[in-house]
């Protein structure tokens, strides 16, 4: 009979670990002014859906369905 001490148990912190050390892809930026253009209001579909990008006056964004 072994002795409960002595079996290892599972670490999940250190395949977390290694996670974290992984670098993460760098993320796209765009611009308003590339997304834009000229306009104030643009619409951008997603999963079947219309959402409307705005700014508003106080050069603000607002996304709405």
């Amino acid at each position: 009979m072994q002795n409960s001490a002595t079996i290892d148990a599972p670490k999940p912190m250190a395949a977390a670990a290694s996670a974290a050390q992984q670098p993460t892809p760098a993320l796209r930026r765009y611009t308003t002014a590339g997304l834009m253009e000229d306009q104030r209001e643009i619409e951008i579909e997603h999963a079947g859906r219309i959402y409307r990008l705005r700014i508003t006056q106080l050069n603000k964004l607002i996304l709405t369905a």
